[in-house]
């Protein structure tokens, strides 16, 4: 007998989700499943990450331990509100091995469309990891063709602090010396305002 549970949320808690509930019991029964366990998150919304939602982060945890393969939800949107969210915890049921029924979206993985739903998420997962890639090696071509320099910021030593004294001095910014020397704009003042605070003593 497959093993399945229930997952409910409302976001505010003059919300009931018992009917969503006993719709759901009755297509475990239909079905001959056995209900092991109901999560339910009142009064949370729906675009809080599962630190914030206690039930969704059990039912994560019960999942990884594979105390159920079957997950039944009322409605997508009971999962989450936050694409990036719902793409995180759709990837980690499949590569888990777990189904999920969506009554309203008449979803199950456990079909071939339901699967094909997994492969697309997987396709757009991969697009989006590349999109990420691409904006990160562009944003590093224009910090590069600007003359900025990349990586750790630099120790600030006895020498960066008089070269910093001297290009000041010849009348520097504090920003052009921050891209002179690959140090922030704030290390940079800082440490020419101490300079300038000892010389007056």
């Amino acid at each position: 007998m497959e093993k399945v549970v229930i997952y409910s949320r409302v976001s505010t808690k003059d919300q009931n989700c018992e009917n969503q509930i006993q719709l759901l019991k009755k297509i475990v029964n239909q079905n001959n499943w056995e209900l092991i366990d109901t999560y339910v998150d009142v009064g949370i919304s729906g675009s809080k990450g599962r630190e914030s939602r206690k039930e969704f982060d059990r039912l994560n945890k019960d999942m990884v331990r594979r105390k159920f393969n079957r997950i039944l939800v009322w409605d997508i949107s009971r999962l989450s509100r936050s694409l990036q969210h719902l793409v995180e915890f759709l990837n980690e049921v499949n590569s888990i091995g777990c189904n999920l029924y969506i009554h309203q979206s008449g979803l199950d993985t456990s079909t071939p469309n339901g699967k094909m739903m997994f492969q697309m998420i997987g396709v757009f997962s991969e697009f989006e990891r590349e999109m990420i890639s691409e904006r990160v090696k562009l944003g590093l071509e224009r910090v590069k063709s600007k003359g900025k320099r990349l990586g750790r910021p630099q120790k600030v030593d006895l020498k960066m602090i008089d070269e910093m004294k001297k290009l000041k001095d010849i009348g520097w910014s504090y920003g052009k010396i921050s891209d002179h020397l690959g140090v922030s704009k704030m290390t940079v003042s800082r440490t020419i305002k101490s300079i300038s605070s000892l010389e007056t003593l």
